[in-house]
């Protein structure tokens, strides 16, 4: 298995990338910044305590449907660390984590509670 780190993680990027409106680099480039997207709402949810949770599952979601299951590697890799329990908050919501992994990782009891009170 591919160890991420700066140098590999466009070629993981690319090799996993399934987006069959795909027409070259810029629409790679657009989704890539989701990373970047989510990353920006935690740390306003950190700073602030304003959670943009339907937001940040969009964000997530398409991430899913473009990368397929190589997601979870690539949020894990491209989210800090300090943010990780936000993270596995919203995967264990949408079924792509249980609540038993990475146990080191706790939910966040906030995010649960809002996700809860979602209509989906």
């Amino acid at each position: 298995m591919l160890d991420l780190n700066n140098d590999t993680f466009l070629i993981y990027a690319i090799k996993n990338y399934d987006n069959p409106s795909c027409n070259g680099m810029p629409d790679l480039e657009e989704d890539l910044k989701r990373f970047k997207y989510i990353k920006r709402l935690f740390k306003r949810y950190e700073k602030t305590d304003v959670l943009n949770e339907r937001l940040i599952l969009n964000h997530i979601i398409v991430l899913y449907n473009v990368f397929g299951n190589a997601a979870t590697k690539m949020l894990f890799y491209k989210i800090e660390e300090k943010y990780w329990h936000y993270l596995k908050t919203f995967l264990v919501f949408l079924n792509r984590m249980t609540s038993s992994s990475m146990v080191e990782v706790n939910l966040d009891h906030n995010i649960v509670t809002k996700l809860r009170e979602l209509n989906v």
